[in-house]
């Protein structure tokens, strides 16, 4: 008989709904003998092979295939190793029916990955248009300031006006700045480009950076920022951790008014749990898992006056999933909220030994240090070296990059650091003029690479150089940060994206 020889299954039931006859490809996809089978009705033969741990379960699409069905017609089959089985049939001639068994696994697995695909797309297409109405509004608001603010500065009749307009430019140049940072996080997760480098530690070197990078914002609100010190080592990525904790307390500041933001650990068994608590506005419960949404905002008023994509949150959040680090939160309206991370509590002594407290430290920090700067753009190189030298360091600059090794060689003092931007004049990378630089010294110096390109392989290239990298606009407290972990604590150097 042809039927036999089928590779796909086949059986034939009388007219009273009795297995009559089916295939080799039939007995073998339940897992039977076909001899065992023989006079079964579609209900008993089911039951035989859930018993016989081929099927798992079965469900019927038509409504006559139920308890009275005369085949297997109109069935899904589930079987136990995951294939998914359907049958159908058509009606013979002489009465009683002829059931086709397909094996549908395949088919199916593809549907439900073009449906996750396709639903993956639309989320990615509603974020983005989210992305672009958010962007569009929150970075031509400060933008928009900022033009007045130049106007205003170059028109002003006092120094005291220029002061003024010059301090509203600083603040929004460092909204736009943070919004852009936001962004650039964004990317970073979406692309899958963050590898933790998961390291023992101790949390207050993650604590006192946190100091240097808020207290300054705290203090021009009029809030009390207190961040508790603790001598406990944890087991973590110590830059992810630090964007995580930094997202929460800019977040605090941010909707803080009155008040104070605490920064401080608690010890929870095997974990100790960081948390920023605040005395901000506070979260109602419907709003306390949305929060954690890209772009989400409680309401326009809080949009307008918080000048935020709405992506911190999402963005410590999925750094914190990464890590395998819970994160949560309690929150009263109109008294404030509190974020906690418990993090794994290492051992001290796997921890860098000596990990000193990182703060702005006394005004001499860098007194008598000569730094170089390589920066091509004259207004930029001029406004670096203006905070340089108020920081305490000497200053030296070259333009002739072309023969910089020569020009190093003939300065009056070596220099103890290296800012460089990372394309200069005449196509020349400063990575590159920095080793060439350092061959002629007779003590190498360290180098800090800054740059505006944020492409994956122009980041990874500098970091395979080697160098610590700062991307522009850069912050002032971070650049300061980085430039004592070079001259004093290099073992603390990471990366600053």
């Amino acid at each position: 008989m042809a039927l036999r020889h089928l590779r796909q299954g086949v059986s034939v039931w009388s007219a009273a709904g009795h297995l009559v006859y089916c295939n080799t490809a039939f007995a073998q996809a339940l897992g039977l003998e076909a001899s065992a089978m023989q006079g079964l009705d579609a209900g008993a033969l089911l039951n035989l092979a859930q018993r016989h741990g081929t099927l798992i379960s079965w469900e019927t699409s038509s409504p006559s295939a139920s308890g009275g069905a005369t085949s297997l017609g109109g069935f899904q089959l589930l079987c136990s190793d995951g294939r998914i089985l359907v049958a159908s049939d058509s009606a013979l001639p002489e009465g009683g029916r002829i059931s086709l068994l397909s094996d549908v696994t395949e088919f199916r697995r593809a549907m439900q990955a073009l449906t996750q695909a396709r639903d993956r797309a639309a989320a990615a297409d509603q974020s983005k248009s989210r992305f672009l109405r958010a962007a569009n509004h929150d970075l031509r608001q400060p933008l928009a300031s900022l033009k007045i603010l130049v106007y205003s500065c170059l028109v002003a009749d006092s120094e005291e006006q220029r002061k003024n307009a010059l301090h509203a430019m600083d603040v929004s140049v460092a909204i736009m700045e943070d919004l852009l940072g936001s962004l650039l996080n964004i990317g970073q997760l979406d692309a899958g480009k963050i590898e933790p480098a998961i390291s023992t530690f101790q949390v207050s070197s993650v604590l006192s950076r946190l100091n240097v990078q808020f207290a300054h914002r705290a203090r021009e609100k009029g809030l009390d920022l207190r961040i508790v010190p603790s001598k406990l080592a944890v087991v973590s990525d110590r830059v992810l951790l630090e964007r995580i904790l930094s997202n929460l307390v800019g977040n605090a500041i941010r909707y803080t008014e009155v008040g104070r933001v605490l920064v401080g650990c608690l010890r929870r068994g095997r974990h100790l749990r960081i948390f920023v608590a605040d005395t901000g506005i506070g979260i109602a419960p419907e709003h306390q898992e949305a929060i954690f949404e890209e772009f989400y905002r409680v309401s326009d008023s809080q949009a307008n006056g918080s000048h935020s994509l709405g992506l911190g949150l999402n963005i410590a959040r999925r750094l914190s999933n990464i890590l395998g680090h819970p994160m949560d939160l309690e929150s009263t309206l109109g008294k404030g909220t509190a974020f906690h991370v418990d993090v794994p509590i290492g051992n001290v002594w796997h921890s860098g030994t000596g990990e000193p407290e990182i703060s702005e430290r006394i005004g001499g920090e860098f007194a008598g240090l000569c730094c170089l700067v390589l920066e091509d753009d004259k207004m930029l190189r001029e406004a670096l070296t203006s905070m340089l030298e108020r920081w305490g360091l000497s200053v030296v600059t070259i333009d002739d990059f072309d023969h910089a090794a020569k020009a190093v060689s003939e300065l009056p003092k070596q220099p103890d650091i290296i800012l460089t931007d990372y394309r200069l004049r005449g196509r020349i990378q400063g990575t590159d003029l920095v080793s060439e630089i350092n061959e002629v010294l007779e003590k190498p110096c360290p180098a800090l690479v800054m740059t505006a390109e944020t492409a994956p392989e122009v980041v990874d290239g500098i970091k395979a150089s080697g160098f610590p990298l700062l991307i522009k606009p850069v912050s002032p407290p971070a650049l300061r940060v980085v430039m004592h972990n070079l001259l004093f604590e290099p073992e603390l150097i990471g990366e600053v994206l």
